[in-house]
């Protein structure tokens, strides 16, 4: 599937850093870090979510089809920011694309690649005889992988935890989702700490499932 890279300015010690910004605003002594940790902790627990903000994420997400990455722009929260590949100026010949779990015979296969093929062909012969990459790459499918930047703060990633760790969650992106976070634990050890305590589907969150359709791992609200 795809793949993540978390940047080097993403923020090393979350829990810390929560401490130390609410430590300002109570007067604390900031300069302990046993206390800032113990601080951003104690936020965490009373829901303290203005602290969060000040968590800082940035990723290289690739791999992962133009349709989730869609998906993906919709948690706006926090005023995240980030760049895609240009499908004005990148060389999309032979460009890579997922394929389906569901499609699993050798029948629907090769219906599915023939439609990328065509797509693929057109794209090249519309180019060759002279439309611009810009306008052919209207035909490129929402199926084809792409690359983004991704820059955004932990409270956004925790509502989008709440909605796309659920079980009914398109499966891309619970793959994406759960990739995610699994290279935020391999970055440092506060976000070992601090994915568990904040990162959960919202059943796990309300004790119930609102959703109309359960998958059932809650008893649904009555």
């Amino acid at each position: 599937m795809g793949k993540i890279t978390i940047l080097p300015e993403t923020t090393i010690d979350p829990i810390s850093l929560m401490g130390r910004r609410a430590g300002i605003c109570w007067g604390a002594d900031i300069t302990d870090s046993e206390k800032n940790y113990k601080r951003g902790l104690d936020c965490i627990k009373s829901n303290h979510g203005r602290v969060f903000e000040f968590v800082n994420i940035e990723a290289i997400i690739e791999g992962y089809s133009a349709r989730v990455i869609r998906e993906w722009y919709t948690h706006i929260g926090g005023s995240p920011t980030r760049l895609q590949s240009s499908t004005r100026y990148v060389n999309y010949d032979n460009f890579e694309y997922i394929v389906p779990k569901t499609i699993q015979t050798e029948e629907q296969k090769t219906w599915y690649n023939n439609a990328i093929d065509t797509i693929s062909h057109a794209l090249k012969n519309l180019e060759e005889s002279g439309v611009k990459r810009e306008d052919a790459a209207m035909l490129l499918p929402l199926g084809m992988t792409t690359t983004i930047v991704d820059k955004r703060n932990v409270r956004s990633v925790i509502s989008m935890a709440e909605q796309r760790m659920c079980s009914r969650a398109y499966w891309e992106y619970r793959e994406l989702f759960n990739e995610y976070i699994k290279q935020l634990k391999l970055y440092s050890e506060e976000w070992v700490t601090l994915i568990p305590m904040v990162m959960k589907p919202k059943c796990e969150i309300l004790g119930y499932c609102p959703e109309k359709f359960s998958c059932g791992r809650k008893p649904q609200k009555k």
